[in-house]
């Protein structure tokens, strides 16, 4: 919810979308290559006998997270498969030398359970497996051989950085913190499940964050010695001891909240004191401790009470580049760039004037630019920023990057599209050839048919220009008039771009013979800092007129979308504007899915788990701005809602509480308006389980196919 260059493809998605159409032909399959799974039956029939459906999407298989070795020859990722008759995912990880065409090679370590895969200084290929019954720390020769395990701990790592010396090893446990020791977490925890009773107490919030109840436990850093399995080197050092919060944060932090130091005697990592006040703030800090002073941290970042992180050393070791928000209590404010002098502390921004928001850096090998991804007016590209100037450099085209890696000569990226899930490209620094294409991890794809994507824009509110997407259903014919898919996305700060996407995939509705409309309304990213900063306190207003604006730009435009003949789904922000068109604006579609989205936006000050959000975006706390709340609450104008509605709900999303969508459809049904509950009682915010998803998109499908006309 609140927190995409080119890609491959055939000439006319390169056509539709602005594309580069490749001359590189893709590596031809391997043995070695995982392959899909078959698609199952789902139960909506395709558009075409070729066209892409949501069945090859949840069965497609699924690349990230790509490594170079030091030495630049070869790349490290990850592919994830599915099973959907087991219900279960499991990730491999695979090798590709850079020079030439030899097809990717599954590496043996993932028999066994292999993931998070990183280089050490020293050669070897580090990584996280669950071998020996816990997470822990592993690695490997450069010939992947002779698996050493490096840690040996009795709880679960959950995250890991190598010293820049790979002397050691910094890893994040889930322990108590007010034990002394990794013993004492280990023995309370099992005091615990051993417990008869089931009562649960809170003294002070997060009772529960994203889909988990707080345990007691923190996550909290400790440095281990990389004896490689020898049992030398002495007892993991509590880094973060006295420390009162999560590094890395919860629920989705990782690795580049924490890193060493240049000379490995240090660790700098990124964390929010948590106290009474965790739920309502967004002030993350930069600490840096000695491991040889365990606990005694120092405060980088003091003077901003808003968001830090990302620290990453210039390769001299004399300059710290971060991540800074400016704006206490509110997530999607822009993240600038910093850069802070190592020796004095002085810190200075570069690229003040760039007016996007900057994803995770890398540091180039001669210290003189910053890599980083940004969404940018619904694409999101790879760009370079020269530190003493601030210039910015594009370095890919359309399409959305994902993760990048560099080497001497160029750099490897993942790049997915509307029309494309993710595969590796290298580009040379030059800049002028085109990309070379690394993987085809679905090569079951090929075959398959895709709607046409167009990008078109619109004098929106306040006459400001809005971008939206337009998506031809795959057989089109001219002449003819389709049912339409009107999706909203969700955030309500995100973006309908040229990405791909394992859940709201727009490609799967023109499978199935519907045009999609997508309008990056106010309030959506990669427009800048001002348009997303629009929709605060503007829930209902703003991005509605959009809304509407957009759908009748779109259908003047393109003659083919049947205006009366159309169906709006969204989840999140997306749910709650359902709610709110609903009432709102009741004639405009047949029928309306609603995935987990708000249904009374007071009842959210209460109930969410991220106060922050709710405090932010409606103008303070529910006692002290009660009319902010209701200004553009959707509970309070059910008496016009008429149009049928599917509602969605998964009962472990605690970000929109399960009540939320119990009084989306206790409202319905008390109207006597047809709709249909669709309850997970084991997912989140999400529908990830491959049945579940299979579940889902029969139910939403069927609802569509139940109002909308076949095409006329």
């Amino acid at each position: 919810m609140r927190h995409r260059s080119l890609l491959a493809g055939c000439a006319l998605m390169a056509m539709a979308v602005g594309l580069p159409a490749f001359a590189q032909t893709a590596p031809a399959a391997a043995s070695a290559e995982p392959t899909a799974n078959a698609p199952w039956a789902g139960t909506h029939a395709p558009a075409t006998p070729n066209a892409f459906t949501y069945t090859d999407m949840i069965s497609a298989n699924r690349l990230g997270d790509p490594q170079v070795s030091p030495d630049g020859r070869r790349v490290v990722y990850s592919v994830t498969t599915t099973d959907v008759a087991a219900n279960a995912r499991k990730s491999a990880l695979f090798v590709r030398d850079l020079d030439g065409d030899a097809a990717p090679q599954r590496l043996a370590i993932s028999d066994d359970g292999a993931n998070t895969a990183r280089w050490g200084s020293d050669g070897r290929l580090y990584y996280l497996s669950g071998k020996s019954g816990t997470s822990q720390v592993w690695s490997v020769a450069g010939d992947f051989t002779a698996p050493v395990q490096v840690t040996n701990l009795p709880l679960d790592v959950n995250a890991y950085r190598l010293s820049p010396d790979a002397s050691k090893v910094a890893v994040s446990l889930a322990v108590y913190p007010d034990c002394d020791d990794i013993a004492c977490t280990v023995d309370r925890a099992k005091a615990r499940a051993d417990k008869k009773t089931t009562a649960q107490i809170y003294d002070r919030m997060f009772v529960r964050h994203w889909d988990q109840w707080a345990d007691g436990t923190q996550n909290h850093l400790f440095v281990v010695p990389n004896t490689q399995g020898s049992g030398a080197g002495g007892e993991p050092v509590w880094v973060t001891k006295g420390f009162d919060g999560d590094t890395p944060s919860k629920p989705f932090g990782d690795e580049s909240e924490f890193t060493f130091t240049p000379d490995s005697a240090g660790i700098v990592f990124s964390a929010r004191q948590a106290g009474r006040s965790e739920p309502w703030s967004t002030n993350f800090d930069l600490y840096q401790v000695s491991i040889a002073e365990p606990g005694k941290l120092t405060n980088l970042t003091d003077d901003n009470d808003a968001w830090d992180t990302g620290a990453v050393f210039s390769p001299d070791g004399k300059t710290l580049a971060y991540r800074a928000m400016a704006r206490p209590g509110f997530e999607a404010d822009k993240y600038a760039i910093f850069l802070r002098d190592v020796a004095t502390g002085q810190t200075r921004q570069i690229a003040a004037n760039w007016d996007r928001s900057a994803d995770g850096l890398q540091w180039s090998a001669d210290g003189r630019n910053l890599l980083t991804t940004a969404g940018d007016v619904g694409q999101t590209r790879l760009f370079q920023i020269n530190v003493a100037s601030g210039d910015v450099l594009p370095l890919t085209g359309p399409g959305h990057v994902s993760a990048f890696s560099q080497t001497s000569s160029g750099f490897v990226f993942a790049a997915d599209s509307l029309t494309t899930p993710s595969d590796l490209w290298f580009k040379t620094w030059r800049g002028r050839e085109m990309p070379r294409r690394l993987t085809n991890v679905n090569p079951q794809l090929a075959d398959k048919a895709f709607g046409e994507a167009e990008q078109f824009n619109f004098a929106g509110w306040n006459g400001e220009t809005v971008h939206a997407y337009v998506i031809k259903p795959v057989g089109y014919e001219e002449g003819k008039k389709y049912p339409v898919a009107f999706l909203i996305h969700g955030g309500p700060q995100g973006s309908f771009g040229n990405s791909w996407s394992y859940r709201w995939n727009p490609e799967t509705y023109a499978g199935a013979g519907y045009a999609v409309v997508m309008i990056d309304f106010h309030g959506s990213t990669g427009y800048g800092q001002a348009f997303t900063d629009s929709i605060s306190q503007h829930w209902g207003d703003r991005p509605l007129e959009d809304l509407q604006k957009g759908w009748a730009a779109a259908q003047e435009k393109y003659p083919f979308l049947d205006g009366q003949n159309a169906c709006a789904l969204g989840a999140s922000y997306g749910g709650y504007m359902i709610n709110w068109i609903a009432g709102n604006w009741p004639d405009a579609f047949k029928c309306m899915v609603n995935h987990d989205g708000v249904f009374d936006t007071f009842g959210m000050g209460y109930s969410t788990e991220e106060l922050w959000f709710t405090e932010w975006e409606y103008g303070g706390t529910p006692w002290d701005k009660p009319e902010g709340y209701q200004a553009f609450n959707p509970a309070n104008h059910v008496q016009n809602w008429k149009t049928p509605m599917l509602v969605v709900q998964g009962d472990r999303d605690f970000r929109i509480p399960t009540a939320q969508g119990l009084s989306t459809f206790t409202a319905l049904q008390r109207r006597g308006i047809d709709s249909r509950l669709v309850f997970f009682p084991n997912e989140n915010h999400w529908v990830l389980k491959p049945a579940n998803s299979v579940q889902w998109h029969n139910e939403v499908f069927g609802w569509l196919d139940k109002y909308l006309d076949a095409p006329k």
